[in-house]
């Protein structure tokens, strides 16, 4: 028992004091997650999505309660999680790509908190329009606004989404510096996770009332476990690239002369770039959804809104075309051939069989044959619970949950979540979670 992983968890203080942590903000999430925005009847939102999910025309709610865990329809204060601020760092990041002052202000001292406050402004914007969306989407619902003024209702809601929204934020980055894990990504997690109890029940339901053949279920659910492996085994893969470095001499001391490798993982951006294209077409989503469930709204609008019904042909399309181009613009930022290259030559290293002047050109090669194949497998999964929907007749609420989305980033969080805490049971002399103390890679 002295030897046993998860008590030795619980012995170190500091991996303690982080789990406990982390589990207790999710648990403040989970709470103001329930916790239904002032002038809106709860009883009438239950009824009115209940009614939608028997017609099967509950598509964009439960979408949008797949990121915050059924957060949307309970029109909770925590409504839009942390999707706005997600797609705010995206067009920040993109922007400072794109406009030369924004990338010198970011490399300048300082530089990166100017980005990271402009970011946050720039996310309280994101939010307070898709929270007028969400007040146009709440007067289409009979009788579910308690609030005589329109005006007060709006300014009540936006107010109080907003706030909602910065409030879930801040507890991510409370996770992130105090806890275990990233907690942004963390908060998704957690939502996902909280919605599949419910999912369970409602397919038994489903399968004990003869909606769903059993036989399907059985074999969605060995295509889920096969995905689940897939992806932890993309996940430990790695191509090696050996580096050489010369011998130097510094004062009386020698330096160097070592061999080490460079690991690129098969799919250097995890699951980010699905974040990343799940966030940035959920702004397009909330404004067109919600503005076409309005009676005034223009033909044009609505068109959109069935357009880009989520897990519709077009947004399958956008969503795969996102996912590859988040990876190559995640990749690129995150691992700049360019800065590697400049660093091996600066420490006197060398790709062995690669001219100097040629290493930034074949990293790039590299990164470009691994980027293509982890990308295209992370949008084929993604597709899945469409398929799961389409063809074996499962409700959306179902699908996406159990679908290839939520397995990738709950595997992807959960793998990243398991390196912290063997990092920290290492650093205090414990075994890992794994038998050899580490979480397995290949070599590719």
């Amino acid at each position: 028992m002295a030897n046993n992983p998860v008590v030795n968890m619980f012995k170190v203080k500091e991996l303690r004091s982080r789990l406990f942590f982390t589990l207790l903000v999710l648990a403040v999430f989970r709470l103001g997650s329930v916790l239904t925005i002032p002038g809106i009847d709860a009883n009438v939102l239950i009824s009115y999505f209940d009614e939608l999910a028997q017609q099967n025309k509950n598509a964009f709610a439960s979408y949008m309660d797949f990121f915050v865990g059924g957060a949307f329809s309970n029109f909770s204060i925590f409504m839009l999680g942390v999707m706005p601020y997600i797609s705010m760092q995206i067009i920040m990041q993109l922007a400072v790509i794109i406009f030369p002052a924004l990338k010198r202000i970011s490399q300048e001292d300082g530089g990166q908190r100017k980005i990271a406050s402009w970011t946050k402004i720039g996310t309280i914007v994101v939010c307070l329009i898709q929270s007028w969306t969400v007040t146009v989407y709440a007067e289409s619902i009979p009788n579910a606004i308690i609030i005589e003024s329109a005006i007060a209702f709006k300014l009540i809601t936006m107010l109080t989404v907003t706030t909602g929204s910065l409030v879930t934020i801040w507890l991510g980055e409370q996770i992130t510096a105090r806890g275990i894990g990233n907690g942004v990504s963390m908060m998704i997690f957690a939502g996902i996770v909280a919605r599949l109890p419910s999912a369970v029940l409602e397919l038994s339901e489903k399968v004990k009332a003869g909606e769903i053949q059993l036989v399907f279920v059985i074999l969605v659910l060995i295509m889920f476990i096969v995905i689940i492996a897939l992806v932890i085994y993309e996940e430990a893969g790695q191509r090696k690239i050996p580096v050489h470095y010369a011998k130097r001499v510094v004062g009386r001391k020698m330096y160097g002369g070592q061999s080490t490798y460079i690991p690129f993982k098969v799919n250097p951006s995890n699951v980010i770039p699905l974040i990343f294209a799940s966030s940035i077409l959920t702004l397009p989503l909330t404004i067109f959804s919600n503005l076409g469930n309005s009676q005034n709204s223009a033909r044009w609008v609505a068109r959109l809104s069935a357009i880009l019904a989520p897990n519709g042909i077009w947004y399958n399309i956008l969503l795969v075309l996102l996912i590859i181009f988040f990876a190559y613009f995640y990749t690129q930022v995150t691992l700049n051939p360019t800065e590697i290259a400049r660093n091996i030559r600066e420490n006197g290293g060398s790709i062995p069989g690669v001219r100097s002047d040629k290493t930034e050109e074949y990293l790039t090669k590299i990164l470009n044959r691994l980027i293509l194949p982890g990308s295209l497998f992370l949008a084929l999964i993604a597709v899945i619970p469409t398929v799961v929907q389409n063809w074996f007749g499962f409700p959306q609420s179902i699908s996406m949950l159990m679908g290839g989305t939520s397995l990738i980033i709950m595997v992807g969080v959960d793998l990243d979540t398991m390196s912290q805490v063997e990092a920290l049971l290492k650093m205090h002399h414990h075994e890992g979670l794994t038998k050899k103390g580490k979480i397995r890679s290949r070599s590719l």
